[in-house]
């Protein structure tokens, strides 16, 4: 299989600091550590009859986590993703303890049921399913604790998450291999989760012929063979079935190396993306389901968005972009970031918003820390774990930076130990708010050493940056969603990088006269509960926007306000809405 274009760099490498990021992230793992492992574990406890009457109904995990819920169990899978991910990059030992422990409990249920099934629900959902009869996706359920288990030996080294793994999938083998193919397809219709890729991780790692064809039995022809045809499989398709099972084909093809599954994923990402657009947040979907090509105007709604799509489709633009080495998977990173986790994250309690509405005049609806633990609540804990991931690569020349985010990276490059910190440069100095987001790089160097540095030119780039190192001005062409190289011998050296911003407007796709308005990446929303007509030219925001309320102290405000309207609309960032009644888009009549 050929190289990757871009590396990850090791796990641990890079650390975030002050800074939103970093608060969310807080925020994250303060809830992850408020849940009672008893709790997280209480299904499979039941399903080993392990769970007695001692925890009162007031002390259980409710909602889609109650006993009587068919997806009982998903979350605890999340949160063992999440702990793994924490500690790969943080060294967080309280979490790792606590998951450890919970680890050690799994294993016991396992023993309880006879030594290979460990589900949160019974084997019969599975018989269920085969039947025809009506089930919740015990797929998608038991997914989650395989997942969560792969992640705990991948990323901590708990070996006893593998042991418990390849067990079950013993069970997974024979029960799988009473099916021929279009039985297999039949029972693959219910939605799969990522069982393909749990299988996946396994076979890289054991090479287990067993393990292999598990792979191979939950392959998904009906859907794959549709996106190699270039056909539209997706138009009213429940998204968050389909990203998972491309999750898997993204996977096989890493441990295989076998064309057709890159192709199966290039072949979605040009129908879920390319294709189809996306609304200003970068985010799709209205009620769970892939809007047609371009269409979106008439599904603005309370249930635009859901935040599991955005995490999971953020994960297909990684491995996209590793792979090709193309800028613009990180700018998608970068829009869903701000506009989708950011924005479905309460600032405040660090609470889940299911969706993100876009009907006019909407609120956002939150998520209870222990009554509700809907889907989301799963890619919420994991999502605010993963972006030390998304700074910064290695490249066969040197070091990519992919996202501006403060932190600080500690690199190894030719044997020569390398330190660099990004920090933003709030520009104070200006008279009125800076036209332009600013940014300080520093690099040190145990000694002198040659490679090349990349920083992304980001898609929202209103004029030419100005970069320069220790003081010399970098020279173009600068183009926006692409890369800048320099190539340098890098000692002790300073990289500042500001990138001029402007307030703009993007159109729906097929309404150009109804607009969101944006400034630099971020999406912004109208404090209003209604849709009022703007009046102005509906290419250029400043006919409408004016900064408001600029400066607080020390700090830089980020609100607008209309001009020239019949009553005005206050715009805040739409990550900074907790429960305010918004609009993102608005009628715009030229005048």
């Amino acid at each position: 299989m050929e190289q990757d274009a871009f590396r990850p760099l090791p796990h641990g490498t890079v650390h975030l600091k002050p800074g939103m990021l970093q608060r969310r992230a807080d925020l994250n793992r303060a809830y992850m550590l408020s849940l009672k492992s008893e709790n997280l574990l209480q299904n499979h406890y039941m399903e080993a009859g392990l769970w007695g009457p001692r925890l009162k109904p007031h002390e259980c995990h409710w909602g889609w986590e109650s006993p009587t819920c068919q997806l009982r169990g998903h979350f605890l899978g999340h949160w063992l993703s999440a702990a793994a991910k924490r500690y790969a990059e943080t060294g967080d030992l309280e979490i790792k303890g606590k998951a450890d422990h919970i680890i050690a409990e799994l294993a016991r249920c396992q023993r309880e049921n006879g030594g290979e099934w460990l589900g949160s629900i019974p084997t019969q959902y599975l018989d269920w399913v085969v039947r025809g009869k009506q089930v919740w996706a015990p797929h998608y359920t038991l997914h989650k604790t395989l997942m969560g288990l792969f992640e705990m030996y991948a990323l901590t080294g708990n070996e006893q998450a593998l042991a418990i793994m390849a067990n079950w999938a013993t069970w997974f083998h024979r029960w799988t291999g009473q099916f021929n193919r279009r039985q297999m397809d039949d029972i693959l219709d219910v939605e799969t989760g990522g069982m393909l890729e749990v299988w996946a991780n396994l076979y890289g790692v054991t090479g287990k012929a067993e393990h292999r064809e598990l792979m191979e039995r939950y392959d998904r022809p009906r859907l794959f063979d549709r996106l190699l045809a270039g056909q539209d499989p997706l138009t009213n398709m429940h998204a968050n079935t389909t990203i998972p099972e491309v999750h898997g084909a993204a996977r096989a093809w890493e441990v295989t190396g076998e064309t057709r599954w890159r192709e199966i994923v290039e072949a979605y990402w040009r129908s879920a993306v390319t294709t189809r657009g996306y609304y200003a947040t970068g985010g799709q979907t209205n009620g769970e389901i892939w809007s047609a090509p371009g269409a979106l105007s008439a599904r603005l709604g309370e249930k635009t968005q859901e935040h599991c799509t955005v995490y999971n489709m953020m994960r297909l633009a990684d491995w996209l972009m590793r792979w090709t080495g193309d800028i613009s998977y990180a700018d998608y990173w970068e829009r869903n970031l701000y506009n989708g986790i950011l924005a479905q994250q309460h600032p405040d309690t660090g609470m889940i918003a299911y969706w993100l509405p876009l009907q006019a005049g909407t609120a956002k609806s939150w998520g209870t820390p222990t009554e509700d633990f809907w889907c989301c609540h799963g890619t919420l804990v994991e999502a605010h774990t993963v972006n030390e991931r998304s700074i910064y690569f290695e490249d066969d020349a040197g070091l990519v930076l992919s996202q501006y985010v403060p932190s600080e990276l500690t690199w190894r490059h030719d044997d020569v130990d390398v330190r660099v910190a990004l920090a933003v440069n709030p520009q104070l100095g200006e008279a009125a708010r800076p036209g332009s987001l600013a940014f300080d790089l520093t690099i040190s160097c145990a000694k002198p050493v040659d490679f090349t540095l990349k920083i992304r030119l980001p898609w929202w780039l209103a004029g030419e940056p100005a970069i320069a190192v220790n003081g010399r001005p970098e020279t173009g062409p600068f183009t926006p969603s692409s890369l800048h190289a320099i190539t340098r011998t890098w000692h002790e050296d300073r990289v500042t990088v500001v990138l001029p911003k402007a307030l703009t407007t993007e159109p729906l796709p097929d309404r150009s006269d109804v607009v969101a308005f944006m400034d630099g990446p971020v999406v912004l929303a109208g404090l209003t509960d209604n849709e009022p007509t703007l009046r102005g030219d509906p290419t250029a925001a400043g006919t409408m926007l004016t900064p408001h309320n600029e400066r607080e102290w020390g700090f830089w405000e980020p609100g607008y306000r209309t001009v020239n309207q019949a009553s005005n609309v206050r715009f805040l960032p739409l990550h900074e809405i907790r429960d305010e009644r918004y609009t993102v888009y608005f009628p715009v009549e030229q005048g």
